[in-house]
């Protein structure tokens, strides 16, 4: 299986990547990648899939959103997430039903704060709402045998000396197993799903 992996540097990406190991052809795409993308420019998208060619799965770790209080939240701040993480993710989709296969699939990365809300976190929470809309109605529209789900991620503890402080008493959970849920969605047969990893809704 050949599978577009946007944000392969990452911490979550990373994992990912390690995860598919020799199973697949793993094409990195990041920022210091032979392949890199702009997810909050349509023309740099266009671009990428252009020199990508056709392919089975693009999953996508990548996407800035900003957090602040909501009282010092400009429209410019709200747009970081809106431009990058949500219509980087969605025009990911749209402009790649070009290039995917038959059959093919797409796995878009939310989080908890649209479930869990906290401080700082109302423009997260609006796009990670957004991100997990978009995928459940996506699911009965698309064609060909595709599929598309969404990985929602606990605090990742790789990450939690750097955001911790942002999620107090929230579980934390290996990257590694973070992307198990990558691989449910890419490996399995499951469409319109959000895995929920290292939490659920009934603990909040």
């Amino acid at each position: 299986m050949r599978i577009v992996l946007v944000g392969a540097t990452g911490v979550i990406g990373s994992a990912v990547a390690s995860e598919f190991g020799n199973k697949h052809d793993v094409v990195q795409v990041a920022r210091n990648t032979e392949l890199s993308v702009d997810i909050a420019s349509v023309e740099s998208i266009d671009r990428f899939f252009d020199k990508v060619g056709p392919f089975d799965a693009l999953v996508c770790t990548a996407g800035a959103v900003h957090y602040a209080p909501l009282e010092q939240l400009s429209n410019e701040q709200f747009e970081v997430g809106l431009r990058s993480k949500l219509m980087g993710q969605v025009n990911l989709v749209l402009r790649g039903l070009r290039q995917i296969r038959d059959n093919g699939s797409f796995t878009l990365t939310s989080g908890l704060t649209n479930e869990d809300p906290i401080l700082q976190g109302a423009s997260a929470a609006l796009v990670n709402g957004g991100l997990e809309g978009f995928v459940r109605s996506a699911a009965i529209e698309l064609r060909r045998g595709l599929r598309i789900n969404i990985v929602s991620p606990s605090l990742v503890a790789e990450s939690a000396s750097a955001y911790g402080e942002f999620f107090p008493g929230t579980m934390t959970l290996p990257a590694r197993d973070v992307a198990l849920g990558y691989a449910k969605s890419v490996e399995g047969a499951q469409t319109g799903r959000i895995y929920r990893m290292g939490w659920s809704r009934d603990q909040y």
